[in-house]
């Protein structure tokens, strides 16, 4: 499979994955699973045949792990990022000292006067490194980190969780845990 089919799968899978599962006529279940042989149906059906050798690439070669199989190996979920109703049963977990969250500088003051908010999605997404939040805060220009002190909101009672791709999780995050960093992710 070359790239770009890479990418433009990935892509198709992500939107259907997480946020309309019912453009081409799937139901995700409570924990955001799906066969896979009734996924690859339903998206050759609306026009896009991928073959399960493709999917397979696909899940092992996402540099962000965004997707997983389940144990047999015959359901395939988001591994979060969902704007639908799923529970992906992640447990609580202890987040390291700090986290951080890529952003790009016109969402700044907001931020820095709200917090972050999950807006459209269940969770707020944090990473572990500054260079992966600087990733994330590229896709929509220069990136802009925040380094977010993630003990003090535990320590406040504040409850995080962490996806199966590392990807931190939290409700929300108030502006009194937020610091802004340089872009420089070294």
């Amino acid at each position: 499979m070359n790239e770009k089919r890479r990418i433009r799968a990935s892509k198709r899978l992500a939107l259907h994955l997480r946020h309309d599962p019912a453009r081409i006529g799937i139901t995700l279940d409570t924990g955001g699973w799906v066969g896979i042989d009734t996924l690859l149906a339903a998206l050759a059906a609306h026009g896009f045949r991928l073959s399960r050798a493709e999917l397979d690439e696909v899940v092992r070669t996402n540099d962000k792990r965004r997707f997983a199989y389940d144990e047999s190996g015959t359901r395939i979920r988001a591994s979060q990022g969902h704007s639908v109703k799923v529970d992906l049963a992640l447990p609580v977990a202890e987040p390291p000292a700090v986290l951080y969250h890529g952003t790009v500088g016109r969402f700044l003051p907001a931020i820095l006067t709200e917090g972050l908010r999950p807006m459209n999605r269940h969770a707020v997404h944090l990473s572990a490194t500054r260079a992966t939040a600087a990733k994330v805060g590229a896709r929509r220009g220069a990136p802009v980190l925040l380094r977010v002190d993630a003990a003090a909101m535990a320590a406040a009672g504040h409850e995080f969780q962490v996806s199966a791709n590392g990807v931190w999780l939290t409700a929300a995050v108030p502006p009194e845990f937020l610091q802004p960093l340089a872009a420089d992710p070294s």
